[in-house]
Formats: C-alpha cells, structure tokens, sequence
C-alpha cells in the first residue's frame, strides 16, 4: 500500500496513519481481551496511531499508553489524516482484497473499513479526554523509564517502511522497544514485511545481533499468512556454563 501524509523519524517518506480496533489488535497480536485485562502491569502500543486499543482496552481493566509523534498534531488532525489513512485502505482492498483484508474474508470490505470509522471516533473521544495517555513520541528514543510495560506492541512501522527504517534503525528501534518492557513481558512487532508485501530480507542476521545484544526472539504465527516478532530479555548464562540457541529459534519460520 502507497504511504500517506504523516511523517516519522528521521527523512523517510510518510507513512499510512491507521485507525484499527481492539478486536483487529487482537486478531492481528494473538491476544486475547480476556489476556489483555490479566496482564500485571500497562501496554505501549507504539505507533499508536489514530487506533481505538486505549481507549476500548480500558473497559477491560487494562491501562494502555500509545506514543505516536502525530500526536504532537492534536487528536482532530490526526483523526483526519487517519481519514486519508482509510481512503488509501478502501483503494488498496479494490485493487487486492485477498492482501489487505483480514484472514476472515468473509467480512465484506464496507463492514471492515466501518470498523476502522469506529475506532478513529473512539480515537478522538479518548484523546481529546485522556491526553495523559497519548504521548507525542518517537522510535527509537522513548520516554518511559526501564520495564515500564508489561506488554509492548508495535504494527505498522519498522518492516512495513524499510525506506524509514533501514537494518540498523531497526535494530535501535527493537532494543528501545525491550528496554521500556519489564523483564518477564514481551514485545509483539507485525508485519514482518514491507508496504508491497516484500518479506524483511534480513531478519536472520537481525535476530542474531537482538541476541548478541541479549534479547530472546522467535517468529509466531497468528493466523495463516500473519507472522508475529516477539522478543523478550534473554535470562544471563550461569558462569562457565554454555546454553545453546533455544530449539523454537533455530526452527521458527522467517
């Protein structure tokens, strides 16, 4: 899908702003809403974009902060270049909807892009009345301490735009995403590919630099074309003892 109006880090191109619901995080995520409310501690959806996950996961007890440097622009500006987000969306699903649907593809394309109206509307409403938890913000430098979050999701943004983020911003990218994420959570990053489909080239030689810098990787899958990248902090080594690669991540897919 062509990129749209909303500028990221550093000279790239702008990128697509999304207006997605919860149960598309979900489906998209592997999660669950019965999960989301269990989990111990807050979520960073990173970009968080014009996306409804805060403002519905609150009804599930779950705290959900988003950082998006568009919200440096103001919930109503954003919303409507989310607007441009879901015209670009209605063009690319004409042109091929068995690539931009959902795996459920029995959902008609009027119905899915009413879901992203929805969730652009809940967007406004909760921003507008909760701007504490939208922070105007950037890969790969965040400001939230160490192990703030108990889950760390991030879509859209470091494979879908390798023009923005080439291998070694990607690299900076994912450690700031561990960073902020407390040592027993996780970090769930989607799509493995680029905006044409193109599947990251180099994602082996990545996770080896994630576990040279001590950070666990394995490729989920989550629905029958929807790869998931989830990482976590590798526990340390005992002293003079060797622990080999665990067996899920020489054999997971790439």
């Amino acid at each position: 899908m062509r990129p749209t109006t909303q500028p990221r880090p550093g000279d790239g191109p702008p990128v697509l702003v999304t207006s997605r619901p919860l149960d598309e995080y979900c489906a998209c995520f592997g999660l669950t809403r019965a999960a989301l409310g269990r989990l111990p501690g807050p979520v960073l959806d990173c970009p968080g974009g014009a996306a409804a996950l805060a403002a519905e996961a609150r009804g599930l007890g779950c705290e959900v902060v988003a950082a998006d440097p568009g919200y440096a622009l103001g919930p109503h500006r954003l919303a409507a270049l989310a607007a441009d987000g879901r015209a670009a969306m209605a063009a690319a699903i004409h042109r091929d909807p068995r690539r931009h649907l959902p795996a459920d593809r029995h959902r008609r394309p009027e119905k899915y892009l009413r879901s992203w109206d929805r969730a652009r509307g809940l967007f406004t409403a909760d921003a507008t009345a909760h701007p504490d938890r939208y922070v105007a913000a950037a890969l790969p430098r965040l400001p939230f301490a160490d192990g703030t979050f108990a889950l760390t999701l991030s879509s859209y943004l470091l494979f879908a735009y390798p023009a923005v983020f080439g291998p070694a911003e990607q690299l900076r990218a994912l450690r700031e995403l561990v960073r902020v994420t407390a040592p027993d959570g996780e970090v769930r990053v989607l799509p493995l590919h680029d905006e044409r489909g193109r599947h990251c080239p180099h994602l082996t030689e990545l996770r080896a630099a994630l576990r040279h810098h001590r950070i666990a990787s394995r490729v989920l899958r989550t629905g029958p074309t929807t790869r998931v990248l989830t990482l976590r902090p590798a526990c340390p080594p005992r002293p003079g003892t060797y622990r080999p690669a665990a067996r899920s991540e020489r054999t997971a897919p790439r």
